[in-house]
C-alpha cells in the first residue's frame, strides 16, 4: 500500500513497541483505527479491550486521521488492555476459519446464483424435464439460504451475549 505513514512507539505493561502505521484505504492518512488494528496484531490486546493514551487524553474516535489527533512521527502512545485467554484465543481462531469458511461460501454461491440464471436465460419454454431441475436446484438453495439464517441468528444472540458482558466490564 503506498500513502503516508506515521511511526509511533507505542507502550504497553512494560514493553515499547516501535510501529509504522499504514492508512488500510489507500489515498489516506492513517486513522486511529488502523494503529488499534495493528496494536493488535503487536500486542495481542483486542480492539474491543484497547484504551489508546496520547498527552493525557484517551482517544476514542476511531475514524479520525491520526494527525488530527495530533499523533504523528515519533509521538508515544500508551496502550492499557487486557489480552485474551489462551483458551478463548484457540476459539477466535475457530471463529476466524469458520468466518474464510463463510466468505468462500458466499463468494460460490454468487457463482451458482450465475450460472442459475444463464440456464434461465437460454432455456425455453419446451425444455419441461430442465425446467423441473431448476426448481428442484432453486429449493434447494433456498434450503440452504433458510440454514444461513439460522446460524446468522445464532451468531447474532452470541455477539449480543458478548456486548452485553463486555458492556459490563467496560463500566
Amino acid at each position: 500500500m503506498s500513502g503516508p505513514s506515521v511511526s509511533v512507539t507505542v507502550t504497553y505493561n512494560n514493553e515499547k513497541h516501535n510501529i509504522q502505521v499504514v492508512a488500510q484505504q489507500e489515498n489516506t492518512e492513517p486513522t486511529l483505527q488502523d494503529m488499534a488494528l495493528l496494536l493488535e496484531q503487536v500486542t495481542g490486546v483486542p480492539l474491543a479491550f484497547q484504551k489508546l493514551i496520547f498527552k493525557g487524553k484517551s482517544l476514542k474516535e476511531m475514524e479520525q486521521p491520526l494527525s488530527a489527533l495530533g499523533v504523528k512521527n515519533g509521538c508515544r502512545v500508551m496502550l492499557i488492555g487486557k489480552k485474551n485467554s489462551p483458551e478463548e484465543e484457540a476459539e477466535l481462531k475457530k471463529l476466524r476459519d469458520l468466518e474464510k469458511s463463510v466468505e468462500k461460501i458466499a463468494d460460490q454461491l454468487v457463482g451458482v446464483n450465475e450460472e442459475l440464471v444463464g440456464i434461465q436465460k437460454t432455456l425455453p419454454e419446451t425444455f419441461r424435464d430442465c425446467r423441473l431441475k431448476r426448481k428442484g436446484l432453486v429449493k434447494k438453495v433456498q434450503a440452504f439460504l433458510a440454514q444461513c439464517d439460522t446460524v446468522e441468528r445464532s451468531i447474532g444472540q452470541e455477539t449480543d451475549k458478548l456486548r452485553s458482558k463486555n458492556l459490563a466490564l467496560a463500566e
